[in-house]
This record gives C-alpha cells, sequence and structure tokens, in this order.
C-alpha cells in the first residue's frame, strides 16, 4: 500500500535529502512540497539533482491540502516547527527534524534553545526519535521529534556504554568535528568558502552547544542520576559527515564488548574489530554508522569514534527510519543504499 507524504521545508538540505531518499522508496509517495521563499518554483529549479524526478511543484504551507496525506516530515528551522505543527490536522502523523520538540522539559527547551515552547500539549506527546532506542515507542507514536546530528553521534558512542555501565560517568569527553552542513543552507559569513575551507575552529565552546540539552536528558535518563559530559564540536571544510572522538575511563576490551552486543542486531550500526578507528569517509550518503574503539596508551582509558552522515543518519535518513516505523512498513525500506566512495 503507497503511503502518501508531505515534506514541509522541502527547500533546505534535509529537505532535498529526504527527496532523495524517498526518490527509491517502494512504499511512500510525495504529494506535497512546501519552500515558503522558493513557492511556484520546482525542486529541480532548487536543486539541480533532484531534475530527473516527478515531483509537486514547491507551495507554501497554508496552501497544502492535508487530507490525503499519510505523515508528514517537518524539516523546518529550529523555532518554527512548533506553531506549525500545532496547527496541523490533529490526526496527521509528523516526523519534525527540528529541534522543537526534542527536549522534554519545557525550561529546559527555553534554556537552550532561548524562547518559550508555544505548543506543550504537542510536546507531552513527542517520542525522542533515536531510532535504536526508542523503537517501540516511535511505532505507535503520533509526532516523532528528531534527534540533533551532533548528539545521535555521541549517543552512539555512549549509551551502551551506560547501560552496560563499563565507564566512569563522570569523566566523559565528547570531540565532535562536524561538515558544513549541518550548519544549513542560509547565508552565512563564516561559511564563505573563503571563510571556512583551509582551516577549522571549535564553535560553542565550553558547554555553549545546543546539542548538550539532549546529552543531559539522555544520558542522565538512563544513568538514573545526572550525567554531565564536556563536549565541543568543531566546523569541518568538508560536506557531509561527522566524527566524534570520545574519551572515557573504562576498560577498552570491555567497552568494544558492550558496544559489539548492544548494536549485534542493529542493521545500521557496525560496530568495527577491535582497535580499529571509524571515517566519515565510509558512511557518506548513507544510514550507516560505523563505531571503533581502540585502548590508550594510559590502563584503564579508551577512545570511542563514531562516524556517520549528518544529513541522512543524522537527520533525514533517521527521520525516514522512523516514518517507516510509524507507518508500519520494513523498518529499513528506502534505506539500504551503499555508502558514496570516493
Amino acid at each position: 500500500m503507497t503511503q502518501n507524504v508531505a515534506i514541509l521545508g522541502a527547500s533546505g538540505y534535509t529537505g532535498a535529502e529526504l527527496v532523495r531518499l524517498i526518490a527509491t522508496h517502494p512504499s511512500m509517495r510525495i504529494v506535497a512540497l512546501s519552500g515558503d521563499r522558493k513557492a511556484g518554483m520546482r525542486m529541480g529549479e532548487v536543486f539541480p539533482h533532484l531534475r530527473h524526478l516527478d515531483l509537486p511543484v514547491l507551495q507554501k504551507i497554508e496552501d497544502i491540502d492535508f487530507s490525503a496525506v499519510d505523515l508528514a516530515f517537518c524539516a523546518l528551522p529550529h523555532g518554527t516547527s512548533q506553531p506549525v505543527i500545532r496547527d496541523l490536522p490533529s490526526d496527521l502523523k509528523i516526523v519534525d527534524l527540528s529541534a522543537d520538540f526534542r527536549l522534554r522539559d519545557p525550561a529546559e527547551y527555553e534554556k537552550w534553545y532561548g524562547k518559550p515552547h508555544v505548543a506543550l500539549e504537542l510536546q507531552k506527546q513527542a517520542v525522542y526519535g533515536l531510532t535504536e532506542f526508542y523503537r517501540d515507542e516511535i511505532r505507535s507514536a503520533r509526532l516523532c521529534a528528531g534527534t540533533g546530528c551532533n548528539a545521535a553521534t555521541g549517543q552512539y558512542a555512549l549509551r551502551p556504554l551506560i547501560e552496560a555501565g563499563v565507564i566512569d560517568l563522570d569523566d566523559i569527553i565528547i570531540d565532535v568535528k562536524a561538515g558544513v552542513s549541518g550548519a544549513g543552507r542560509s547565508l552565512k559569513e563564516n561559511l564563505l568558502h573563503a571563510e571556512l575551507s583551509g582551516g577549522t575552529m571549535p564553535y560553542s565552546a565550553g558547554g555553549k552547544h545546543r546539542h548538550l540539552g539532549e546529552f543531559d536528558q539522555e544520558f542522565s535518563k538512563l544513568a538514573g542520576r545526572d550525567v554531565r559530559v564536556m563536549f565541543t564540536p568543531h566546523l569541518m571544510p568538508f560536506n557531509r559527515g561527522i566524527l566524534a572522538t570520545v574519551y572515557v575511563k573504562g576498560d577498552a576490551a570491555a567497552v568494544h564488548e558492550a558496544l559489539a552486543a548492544r548494536y549485534a542486531d542493529e542493521v545500521f550500526l557496525e560496530v568495527l574489530p577491535f582497535g580499529q578507528v571509524a571515517s566519515t569517509r565510509s558512511i557518506a550518503g548513507s544510514n550507516y554508522v560505523h563505531v571503533g574503539v581502540v585502548a590508550d596508551r594510559i590502563a584503564g582509558r579508551a577512545t570511542v569514534t563514531v562516524a556517520l552522515d549528518n544529513l541522512c543518519k543524522g537527520s533525514s535518513g533517521q527521520a525516514m527510519q522512523n516514518a517507516n516505523l510509524m507507518l508500519g512498513l520494513e523498518e529499513t525500506a528506502g534505506l539500504m543504499l551503499a555508502p558514496v566512495f570516493p
């Protein structure tokens, strides 16, 4: 049975990535696309790499007829999804790719995003979208809140270790290298080629990055106590990908064993042989995640590396994986594309 889907915010990177993935999905059909500033244009004009597809013309959200839509992907900027989703039909399934419903505590949302939450009833319904850990809740959800791409990467490294009790919860450092597409498609001076190419720099250092709200929420819930990690992301001069290098205190062999055991049955999670490290080159354009563990020269210390594609598994691929569950489809449908190399 074909499921009709709409993509709100289709003129951004995550919207375009959704279109690319759904183009090969056996059971999904795109029946509506929105792009406020691009309304009236065809996707092939906005994204020439999608020119070969027969797609609806971009339109404003208020002009979309949702009566024949089974699920809507909301790929709008942070802070704009809440009022839009609040006004959508109450029986419409929604996967939100923004940060607007990730944090369960409205006070935490206001702390990290600088504005009060305006859809508190919907927030109570939202299910956190880290698929491998919330699969059962996502299946029955009406609203699924996609994770932050950095937050997903760090959690893939650490959740199994917290669950297994093999690391010191008070000694965790997450260092992330993130591709520039994670900053979105809006024009920004620091993202100009001359400003970014040939160098790198940390940003939101000193515990200021918004994805710390997700780390605090999820790790503390999992551990049953407050867990606060050190986290610094770095902006890298490549288009796609995130590499997390996570430093933990614990036996490296036990760390590797815990990760391998937890992800043994997960299609998209690949734990590398002990001593190997993950690379963004090996997962580009795919929904796969590579996880590696290396023992440090200091006894009782380990380094965990995790690589994923921020636009796919970190955002749009994750969204489609969750939509498959919500629609009763095969979870992996449309997502088995091999990574692009070189």
